[in-house]
Formats: structure tokens, C-alpha cells, sequence
């Protein structure tokens, strides 16, 4: 019988119904639209009362319209969520920082659906009587993100399982909402109008599809637990194909600590796992191909009676194609050999806008890339803990923004990549790691 948390008077304020038909959603960012705009006017108001000139971007990006922002989307899940995720992934490079933050939000304040939900879903999924296929199902769920929510359960077999459970509606509002949160995106003045989206736009729509394929993300978690069995590094859940459904992926249930909490141990394990993540990240680019792009520190668990790395959620894997995987190897190669015109040839051959040969928006550019491949370029072990990498980009970036004209979207396979590459610098940095990161690389691209 299902455990039921929630049916008491006490209402879980992170409990809140998907609006599940277009216009619902559609009304949700009218409602985010009105509030945004109201919300310009009362700070407006403020600032001509107090003897300032208000600009528009002042007034836009204040504290309380970045939570109505948050807050809508949040509700809404789905393409709502993802599509400020994805457009932020490089966000020092043409964004605005706030609009990072106030998507950032939306990792925090993940809502999740109420009972009565939940049983619907369910009961689509296995029939009326889901119940009786499991044991203690726990309607609170582990974990509530932007497709899905995680319950824990005991399958039939007696094995302790997790069902990943879609909200109703997302996978087919992810057209609409990705194309209604642009619009407002654009309407507000927090994307800049010289920026072309739209190839970034419609690959967001093609991935947050496949990551709404739960069948076909079972095959990405079968792969990489075979990939994996015999690697004692890592551990990743076993698929149960016989309960999973197209809304709900079913697998074993793998316990750990989060990921960050290695911080407490000593260097040396820190290093030791840092070096398998950062070793597995090239493996999957360069040997198989095949990424799992969503660095969140949530899909990463540590087994401290093992020492093993729980690898989790494999939606957000990507097929990459062998010319890109190639063309990106040689633009490692180049930088490794501090080759600025054999980077440049490799970057404009994967598809970025690198600007006039001699000119100072190339220099920039070029230096934002070294840079941003500083801890494979140095060579022994590159100490996180130590870098301020992410303050000299972030100043660098400031530098870049002001080439407006020449601004283009980054080809999505190296934005993909680079957000993994990063969250991967990022969680290096969290846990105070020293990873010989060049040594890891060479192995792939000499």
C-alpha cells in the first residue's frame, strides 16, 4: 500500500498542480508577463520619487520580479524550466548575469505535484490498481526537477526501486512553452536583440523530447550500467524494464551522500574521485560519443563504504557526431600547442563566429577560450581550490559583451559539451580538487 504524507490538513507549500493544457500555460506566463511589468512600474514609481532617472534595466531586474520569474516557472516545469537552463549555459558569454541568477532559482524551488495528481498519473501509467503492484510507495517524492519526480517504492520482487514519474502535460507543451518564454525573454530586454537563439531555441526543443522519452532514456541507462559494471569507480542503477512506462522510468535504488559533501574527506579522495569524473567525461566524448550533458551536482551521489560514484539521470544524454567530436580534439590539440591559428581554423570549423583575422573581438575570443581551457592546458596538477578562473573569465566576459554586432550563438554540440565541461570544473572547485586534468586529456587527443 502506498504511504501517504500528504493527505493530513498540513499543506506541503512546495506542493503544487502542473497546469497541463495550453492555455493554463499560456496564462502562467501572461500572469509572470503582467506581474514583471507591474512590478517595473511600482520600481520606476520608486526611483523617479527619490530623485533618480530610472533605466529600464534597473527596473527589470530587481528581487521581486526575479522570484515572480522563478516562481511561474517553477510551477510550470518543464520546457518553462529547462529553456532558461540551457539558455544560461554560457551565460558569461553573451547573457546577462541576472538572468542566470534568477534561473538559477529555479534548481532550489523545484515544486512537485500533489497527491491527487500524482494518483492520476500513476494510474494511467499501470491501471486503477497501481497500488498493488508496489510496496510503501512514498508520495513524497526524493527529488522534484523539471520533467519529473523521484518516489521510492519496493518493487514486486522485493527489490528497493525508484520511479522517475513525468508531469502530465510536459512533453507536449515543450513547443509552445519553449517558444512563449523566449518571446517574454525577448519582450523583457533580458536577451539582447542582436542575438540569434533560434538554432539554439529548436535544439532545445529536439532535446527536452528526447529527455521526455523515457523509453529512450531507459537505453541510455542500460548502456552506461553496461558500460560501467566492471569499473568499481562507479555504480549506476539497474533499468527494470517490465515497470518502467512512456511517463515512468523505473530502476533500482542506489543510496549515497551528495556529491559535495567529499569536501570533508581527505585530499587525497577528493582528487581520486574528481580525476574518475573528469576521466569519464572524456571517455564519453571521445570514445563513446555519447554524453550525459546535465552536470547538476543532484545527479552525482558518493558511497562512502565503497568510495563509489553513483552516476544518476541519463535524459539529458547526447549522441555527438563524429565530425564535431574530431573538429573538437583538434581544437584541444591546437590549444594544448598554444597554436592560436590552428585553433581558430578548428573553432570556425565547429561552427563558432570568431570575428576578423587581426582583429581585437579574434584576440578576445581566442583569450576566453585559452582560458577557459586553462586547467587541461597547465600542465601537472591543477589546483581548483587555488584558481580564480571563474573571476578572470567572468571580467573577460564583460570585455566580449561589448562586440554586440558580432555576438552568435555558440553551436549547441560544443554549448552541451562545454556546460558539462564546466559543471565538472564547477564541482572541482566546490570540493577543493587537485586533478591532473592534462595528463587525462592527452590521452584522447595525442
Amino acid at each position: 500500500m502506498a504511504k501517504d504524507k500528504n493527505d493530513k490538513n498540513t499543506k506541503d507549500e512546495r506542493q503544487k498542480a502542473v497546469p497541463t493544457s495550453r492555455a493554463g500555460r499560456l496564462a502562467r506566463v501572461a500572469r509572470m508577463a503582467g506581474g514583471v511589468a507591474g512590478g517595473m512600474l511600482a520600481e520606476g514609481t520608486r526611483q523617479l520619487r527619490a530623485g533618480k532617472r530610472p533605466r529600464a534595466r534597473d527596473m527589470l531586474l530587481t528581487p521581486a520580479n526575479a522570484r515572480r520569474v522563478a516562481e511561474q516557472l517553477a510551477t510550470m516545469r518543464g520546457a518553462a524550466m529547462k529553456v532558461g537552463q540551457i539558455l544560461s549555459m554560457d551565460t558569461g558569454d553573451f547573457l546577462p548575469r541576472e538572468l542566470a541568477d534568477i534561473l538559477a532559482r529555479l534548481r532550489a524551488d523545484a515544486h512537485y505535484m500533489p497527491t491527487q495528481q500524482l494518483r492520476k498519473v500513476m494510474s494511467d501509467a499501470y491501471g486503477a490498481d497501481w497500488e498493488q503492484l508496489f510496496y510503501g510507495f512514498e508520495m513524497k517524492p526524493l527529488a522534484a526537477a523539471s520533467i519529473g519526480q523521484v518516489h521510492r517504492t519496493v518493487a514486486p520482487d522485493g527489490r528497493e526501486i525508484v520511479l522517475k514519474v513525468q508531469y502530465p502535460g510536459v512533453s507536449s507543451s515543450f513547443d509552445s512553452d519553449v517558444d512563449n518564454i523566449a518571446t517574454l525573454l525577448r519582450m523583457s530586454g533580458l536577451l539582447p536583440p542582436e542575438l540569434n537563439i533560434q538554432p539554439l531555441l529548436e535544439d532545445a526543443k529536439r532535446q527536452l523530447k528526447d529527455e521526455a522519452d523515457y523509453y529512450k532514456e531507459a537505453k541510455f541507462l542500460e548502456s552506461f550500467h553496461e558500460l560501467l559494471q566492471d569499473d568499481d569507480r562507479f555504480l549506476v542503477p539497474q533499468l527494470l524494464p517490465e515497470l518502467t512506462r512512456s511517463t515512468v522510468l523505473a530502476m533500482t535504488y542506489v543510496s549515497g551522500k551528495p556529491i559535495e559533501s567529499i569536501v570533508t574527506l581527505p585530499q587525497e579522495e577528493r582528487d581520486r574521485v574528481m580525476t574518475a569524473l573528469v576521466e569519464l567525461m572524456f571517455m564519453e566524448l571521445f570514445e563513446l560519443r555519447m554524453v550525459q550533458t546535465d552536470p547538476n551536482f543532484a545527479n552525482y551521489l558518493y558511497r562512502g563504504s565503497s568510495g563509489q560514484i553513483v552516476l544518476l539521470d541519463f535524459g539529458a544524454t547526447r549522441h555527438f557526431k563524429a565530425g564535431f567530436v574530431n573538429g573538437y580534439r583538434k581544437l584541444l590539440a591546437a590549444a594544448l600547442r598554444d597554436d592560436e591559428d590552428k585553433l581558430v581554423q578548428a573553432a570556425e570549423r565547429i561552427g563558432y563566429a570568431m570575428g576578423d583575422e587581426d582583429s581585437q573581438y579574434r584576440a578576445l575570443v581566442l583569450e576566453l577560450f585559452l582560458l577557459a581551457l586553462e586547467p587541461l592546458r597547465h600542465e601537472g596538477v591543477y589546483d581548483f581550490a587555488r584558481s580564480d578562473m571563474a573571476r578572470r573569465m567572468s571580467r573577460l566576459a564583460e570585455d566580449v559583451a561589448d562586440y554586440r554586432d558580432f555576438w552568435q550563438a555558440p553551436p549547441t554540440d560544443a554549448m552541451y559539451f562545454h556546460r558539462k565541461l564546466g559543471g565538472m570544473f564547477l564541482l572541482a572547485s566546490r570540493v577543493k580538487a587537485r586533478v591532473d586534468v592534462n595528463s587525462l586529456v592527452r590521452r584522447f587527443i595525442d
